[in-house]
């Protein structure tokens, strides 16, 4: 957990990956995430494998550095328990439809009326001012809508999800970017943001940098794709033994590369030393990979190329990465004593503080386990906790 988001206070009403990956990151950045979660819990906690029922890998995976409440936000007292939180704390996120969130009383003008610096920001499905702002949305559909199942389409043609949560996880990103932007601007001036950071528009922005292509100009020069990731080489290339990725970019990548296969005539080819005429004719210079690659063993080609500082990279699948020299180094993979799970593996963040080493994270909390804590904090005396408890309007850990 780094120490840059200190003294920064976050209500975080999000469930399963998007907005729980975003407020992870911030509680790593060293922000104080307060995880409210109704009194079954977050339905993540259910998905396998774990070891317990209510703390499942993904849920372990996106809930580290947080406290956890308890709160039945259909149940008025525990609505107006989560509001005088909202007084405590400097941002809500949430990652509900905005009309739910004013159902369970929760939406951006309830918490103004609290707190008048609030910064809330949310991710629904959908921006609200289109006709799809009401629809449920999870990562298949919105890599569905996106266009991006059709970009990843197989050799015949058939579209394919990725496997990997993207939209999920670009949202979430989007949805930092959001929060981090809103507090930066109530620095200044002091007064309430309301950031939407909706998946659908996040994806679709995320992918048209590259893939606006020809369309970008009126008249189009072209349609979408960006062609060189469209060539049917550009690929991992079969080595005699794996798999490797050989990506020479400048002309001088491809001026060594083709040096080092016997193609060093073609080298100071216009085809490769002009970048405009190197675009039209990638395929030509992709199938030379193709071709040469089977010719050495990943070890060989891997050695070869870094010498010439060729961008090139092994091939690995996700055990390999365990074993990865890299991510060794950098103790990218920790094991931790979870509190109630035991031994485990953990991702730490990929950021990094030069001038501090920050400190130790806090692991994925048990549903309720700092309900009292945090009530209390906001002013609640042991009676009202108690019968906020009692009632069913808050849950706490044994």
């Amino acid at each position: 957990m780094l120490d840059l988001l200190r003294g920064l206070r976050v209500l975080d009403l999000t469930t399963v990956v998007l907005g729980p990956y975003a407020t992870q990151m911030l509680g790593d950045l060293g922000a104080e995430v307060l995880k409210v979660e109704p009194p079954a819990g977050d339905v993540f906690r259910a998905v396998r494998p774990g070891r317990s029922d209510d703390m499942g890998a993904g849920f372990l995976g996106c809930n580290r550095n947080k406290k956890s409440i308890a709160l039945d936000l259909r149940d008025p007292a525990g609505r107006e328990a989560l509001l005088r939180l909202v007084e405590t704390v400097d941002v809500v996120v949430h990652n509900m439809r905005p009309k739910s969130a004013q159902k369970l009383g929760v939406d951006f003008e309830a918490c103004r009326a609290r707190n008048p610096a609030i910064v809330y920001c949310y991710a629904s499905g959908f921006g609200q001012q289109g006709p799809y702002a009401d629809e449920p949305a999870y990562d298949d559909t919105i890599q569905a809508v996106s266009g991006l199942a059709h970009l990843n389409a197989d050799g015949e043609g058939a579209p394919r999800f990725l496997r990997t949560i993207i939209a999920d996880k670009v949202g979430g990103l989007h949805l930092v970017v959001a929060v981090l932007a809103a507090v930066a601007a109530r620095q200044r001036d002091g007064a309430a943001r309301c950031i939407e950071a909706p998946m659908f528009e996040s994806l679709v922005s995320f992918l048209m940098v590259e893939q606006l292509a020809g369309m970008s100009f009126d008249p189009p020069l072209g349609g979408t794709g960006y062609e060189r990731l469209n060539s049917p080489y550009r690929k991992p290339f079969a080595t005699r033994d794996g798999f490797i990725s050989i990506l020479p970019y400048t002309a001088a990548h491809w001026a060594r590369f083709l040096e080092l296969v016997g193609y060093g005539e073609l080298a100071h080819d216009p085809r490769v030393t002009d970048s405009v005429e190197r675009s039209r004719n990638i395929d030509m210079l992709y199938e030379i990979i193709e071709a040469q690659a089977p010719k050495r063993m990943t070890d060989e080609w891997m050695e070869l190329l870094r010498i010439r500082d060729v961008p090139c990279a092994r091939v690995n699948r996700l055990g390999d990465l365990f074993e990865n020299e890299h991510l060794k180094e950098v103790g990218m993979f920790n094991h931790i004593d979870h509190p109630t799970e035991g031994r485990m593996l953990s991702v730490r963040t990929p950021f990094r503080d030069i001038e501090s080493a920050g400190s130790a994270d806090r692991a994925a909390p048990s549903l309720g386990a700092d309900t009292r804590s945090i009530l209390g904090e906001a002013g609640f005396d042991a009676a009202e906790i108690a019968r906020l408890i009692a009632s069913g309007a808050a849950g706490a850990a044994a």
